[in-house]
């Protein structure tokens, strides 16, 4: 069930002699569940001055707008003066702050053709209210000398649609991918034939779909011969609307511009042939076809060779977003295409009105005048619009409309490694990039390869894959924009295609050196060569433990468990990320003194120092201990103090080294001399005492070999 919804209009005197009329609303809102379809309504409340200073109306049944103006009489006539309103929100229940309307509206062009029409403030978008308090002073600070007559408030409850009630439950946006749908009229003796574009059509918001009451504009579509120019406008109003209420926004301005007099503005239809949100949505102003150069009454003197354009919101302070800029782009783009004007370009108009723009510009009717192919509302007629912030976006516009595009650059190679200046790679690879155009207005972009497309994608895409043969290459990429200007390719990277592997000159090996032996430690170096034709990036040690390497390193000392065997695997990895593997296997094994053919005269020490717990010590002169072995390295382990002595070392029947075990501190266990060999065979060492002077003994512990 609905709620009646009631209006109380007064008046009250304002401090400086001005006045402030005002009308409240009750609520009116509807019952449980979603909104139901309800047509757009217009409601208009006279503003008086009565002698008195105050005034009163009998409460008058309504019901809640969304957007409201103010009008009067004379659709020439000027508001010379201040118009402030305050609403309240259904809500809330809340009062807002002082909002200004834009009093300097373009007059009507036709106005002595239409009976009734109004002069009117540009409209502001509320949110569904039900209150407005409306403060009008003229410029010299009062409400009566010089104010046009018949001034009225003007409320538009923007209804809701059939296709809004069934969507109350997930509110519709309109996005990009809304199909246009076409609404032009056949082709008559009165309707030109529309001609094609140079660029292709963005998505358009039908006045069908966004649900115009076609009653509202009975009169017929007037046609200019062409479209030499687009003027860029804004709606003024919040910014604060969703991009769900975009619709309703546009019916409501609709409402509000058609409605007959006085509760709209007697006007034959709305004034902008497009009008584009917040989001990037455009929707068709102006009846008669998107594709067709439709007569609009979006800027005074300036409308019968030019499409009026409005960004919905306010553009003072803050500039409209990317998303919107580049919808006005696209649409500019395509209706100038159509009549073969670049977006760029400095175009002449007639004016069809005496008068002077914002900058004080004077215009004589009849004579022609430059302006830039994408102008603003204010380069033609008195006016703050499209606000400042969005004038200064204009440049941007006509950049992103005309091509070519701009801010082309490559972002990121994958599938290469860079070295210096040149990129490495298998052979796959992709490039991405980024520019400062948006996709939808670029056709496509190009991957080349030493000069030639190898790939090509689509504007809205980011980047592309190719795959590189064998050898050096110049990649780079070019953007073609919608209306066919190319961009210079990028600077060209450098990218080598390898696909052979690194080798192993010399295989993963280990060999036993100098230190402190135990059963799960034996020192050991790890040695090997890797080499690559083109660029080695690192050695990998996998196992047995994990360690990676520059290109130029060939050992690493590590230790390994006596005992067991243990696999060395290496990687090596070129900088294209080629690799190749080796994984050799190697034991270290303990001799004891026990398994050595003793000669002369060995004693046997215990202790929890020595390997195995044993060893064998010998101050006899030429006694001996030989180990028989097969296998690649050895190293002899010994106990050292201040007191031991010297021995001969003999390989294989030839003595090679004379080792000193002296110490100053006493060490057990120690690898104290090493040999070893290019591979794997019978060997014999024999250690033989010295009998060296006054520290004849010595202790040894072993040998250790790998196998």
């Amino acid at each position: 069930m609905r709620r009646r919804a009631w209006l109380t209009l007064g008046a009250v005197v304002l401090a400086g002699g001005g006045i402030a009329t005002y009308a409240v609303a009750s609520p009116s809102t509807d019952g449980a569940g979603g909104p139901a379809e309800r047509p757009v309504k217009v409601y208009d409340l006279a503003l008086k001055a009565p002698e008195t200073g105050e005034r009163e109306l009998p409460r008058t049944e309504t019901k809640q707008f969304s957007l409201l103006g103010i009008s009067w009489t004379g659709a020439t006539k000027k508001l010379d003066g201040k118009a402030q309103v305050r609403t309240r929100s259904v809500d809330t229940g809340t009062w807002s702050s002082w909002q200004d309307l834009e009093t300097d509206a373009d007059p009507v062009e036709d106005a002595d053709e239409r009976a009734g029409a109004r002069g009117a403030s540009e409209p502001l978008w509320v949110g569904p209210s039900d209150g407005v308090e409306v403060q009008v002073v003229h410029e010299d600070g009062t409400t009566s000398a010089g104010l046009p007559s018949g001034l009225r408030v003007n409320l538009v409850d923007p209804g809701v649609t059939a296709a809004e009630a069934d969507a109350a439950t997930e509110p519709a946006a309109y996005a990009e991918d809304v199909t246009p749908s076409p609404t032009a009229p056949s082709p008559t003796a009165t309707t030109p034939t529309a001609p094609p574009s140079t660029v292709p059509e963005p998505p358009i918001v039908s006045r069908a779909d966004w649900g115009a009451d076609e009653d509202l504009s009975p009169d017929p579509s007037e046609y200019n011969a062409d479209v030499k120019a687009v003027f860029v406008h804004h709606t003024a109003g919040s910014n604060d609307y969703t991009c769900a209420e975009s619709a309703s926004i546009v019916r409501a301005i609709y409402a509000y511009h058609t409605a007959p007099a006085p509760g709209g503005n007697g006007w034959n239809d709305l004034g902008y042939n497009f009008l584009v949100d917040k989001c990037g949505t455009i929707f068709e102003g102006r009846k008669g076809g998107v594709d067709q150069p439709v007569l609009g009454a979006h800027t005074y003197g300036w409308n019968r060779e030019s499409t009026g354009i409005a960004v919905i919101g306010e553009y003072t302070a803050a500039g409209a977003s990317n998303a919107a800029l580049t919808s006005v782009a696209r649409i500019a783009a395509w209706k100038l295409g159509q009549y073969g004007v670049d977006p760029a370009s400095t175009v002449q108009l007639k004016a069809g009105a005496t008068q002077k723009n914002l900058a004080g510009t004077s215009f004589t009717s009849g004579t022609s005048y430059p302006f830039s192919a994408i102008s603003g509302h204010r380069d033609g007629y008195a006016t703050e619009c499209p606000g400042t912030s969005l004038y200064g976006q204009l440049p941007t516009i006509r950049a992103w409309a005309a091509g070519p595009v701009q801010g082309l650059k490559v972002t990121s190679l994958t599938g290469a490694t860079l070295s210096g200046s040149t990129y490495w790679t298998k052979g796959a690879v992709t490039v991405k990039w980024s520019t400062t155009t948006p996709g939808s207005l670029i056709s496509k972009f190009e991957l080349l390869v030493d000069g030639n497309v190898v790939t090509t994608v689509p504007g809205t895409a980011g980047s592309a894959s190719t795959t590189l043969a064998a050898g050096s290459h110049k990649v780079a990429v070019r953007a073609v924009h919608q209306s066919g200007k190319a961009t210079p390719a990028t600077t060209a990277l450098t990218v080598v295609a390898d696909t052979t592997a690194p080798v192993f000159a010399t295989t993963p090996r280990i060999t036993l050196r100098t230190g402190t032996v135990e059963t799960a430690a034996v020192p050991v170096t790890l040695g090997w060569k890797a080499t690559d034709a083109q660029a080695l990036k690192q050695v990998s040690l996998v196992s047995p433990t994990t360690a990676t390497f520059g290109p130029t390193v060939t050992s690493s000392n590590r230790t390994a468990k006596s005992g067991a065997a243990s696999t060395w695997s290496m990687t090596a990895y070129d900088i294209a990320g080629n690799t190749r593997t080796s994984s050799p296997a190697f034991t270290p094994l303990i001799l004891q003194e026990t398994s050595a053919t003793k000669s002369g005269t060995w004693t046997s020490r215990s202790s929890s120092s020595y390997l195995g717990g044993k060893s064998y010590s010998s101050g006899t002169k030429n006694a001996s201990l030989t180990w028989t072995f097969t296998g690649r390295s050895a190293a002899w382990v010994v106990s050292r103090a201040s007191s031991s002595g010297q021995a001969y070392v003999y390989v294989d029947g030839t003595k090679v080294a004379t080792v000193d075990l002296k110490s100053s501190t006493t060490k057990y266990r120690q690898a104290i001399w090493t040999k070893s060999w290019s591979s794997s065979a019978q060997h014999k060492i024999k250690i033989v005492v010295v009998g060296t002077s006054g520290r004849p003994t010595i202790t040894t512990d072993g040998l250790v070999y790998v196998k």
